[in-house]
């Protein structure tokens, strides 16, 4: 049987529905039952999926109730993740990102006839390439004060599998950019989709790299079915800036697409005065200093190894946006 992390989270839901479209048994580990997540959204027209999911309550860092919820497991893909770039929370992503990883693949190393193990990590592990170029594969991790917490418990976890690989781990690592998908609009990429519905009116000149969460969750399963193990994808459609996603969402929910541009200085003013709200009402501030200085950055990463390896197609990002759109 196949277990699957985070299963209610945004990389988790889709890959239950590819799994489950696919004829396969499932089990799902939620922190607590009853909650679907965009798992729900996906099976709106074909509820029978849905049985073929067993959701089991356990905890990356309660041993115990992970313990149990491997038992008889065969292969795992590992989405549960903390992401956020609040400070607060850097403590509890060191404690489930990395301790809760290094938990799971302990377990997985002594589980009998075990075939694979699929990690999802994050672009952030790749550190940052001098002069703004494009980070691929080869990419080393770099210290250095700009990285965020997040990058840093990622980059923790990434280690714990590559120590389990050495110890005989069939593991795979995925490497997505920002992942693009539906969700409740309250975090990750459904809360920009949300901002520009409701009229955000703000842009950078930032450049990232943008992924269908179709693509990443399609991607996981072409590589652990074609048993690449012992290697790492970066998963990566494109790289555009922030004002051409804004603009493809704002075309897609027919609403006035962010026409003012943020200067760094503005933004750092902005996440001042979000802190003091933050503090003032105990609110997660929007934007922190963290995600402010991202914004403006202009970083890139080459997706074509996967493509080279495997013959890979990525969504075009404007078909993944409509797509999106329509779903939210």
């Amino acid at each position: 049987m196949i277990l699957v992390t985070g299963g209610t989270g945004l990389v988790g839901s889709r890959l239950l529905y590819d799994l489950t479209r696919a004829g396969k048994r499932v089990r799902a580990i939620a922190r607590t039952k009853g909650n679907l997540g965009t798992f729900e959204i996906y099976t709106a027209s074909e509820p029978a999926l849905r049985e073929l999911v067993e959701w089991v309550e356990a905890d990356l860092l309660d041993l115990g109730s992970l313990e149990r919820a491997t038992q008889g497991i065969t292969a795992i893909y590992h989405c549960a993740a903390v992401v956020s770039f609040d400070p607060k929370s850097a403590k509890m992503m060191e404690q489930v990102n990395i301790e809760g990883t290094a938990n799971l693949v302990n377990l997985a190393l002594n589980l009998p006839n075990f075939e694979s193990f699929t990690h999802v990590s994050s672009v952030a592990t790749l550190g940052r390439a001098p002069g703004n170029a494009m980070l691929d594969e080869h990419s080393d991790w770099i210290p250095g004060k700009h990285n965020s917490n997040y990058a840093i418990s990622k980059y923790g976890a990434e280690r714990e599998v590559w120590r389990a690989s050495a110890e005989g781990l069939p593991v795979v690592i995925v490497n997505p950019s920002i992942i693009l998908g539906p969700g409740n609009g309250k975090s990750g990429s459904s809360a920009l989709f949300k901002k520009v519905k409701d009229g955000f009116p703000f842009y950078t000149e930032g450049v990232s790299g943008f992924v269908d969460v179709a693509d990443v969750t399609r991607a996981m399963i072409q590589l652990t079915e074609q048993k690449k193990f012992g290697e790492r994808y970066i998963l990566n459609a494109d790289n555009i800036t922030y004002r051409e996603l804004f603009g493809m969402m704002a075309e897609s929910m027919k609403v006035k697409a962010p026409g003012i541009k943020v200067s760094p200085l503005l933004s750092a003013i902005v996440w001042r005065l979000e802190k003091i709200r933050s503090l003032a009402t105990g609110k997660t501030p929007f934007i922190t200093k963290e995600t402010a200085y991202s914004a403006h950055q202009q970083r890139t990463y080459s997706g074509n190894k996967i493509v080279v390896d495997t013959g890979f197609k990525y969504t075009a990002l404007s078909d993944s946006v409509r797509t999106i759109c329509a779903l939210f």
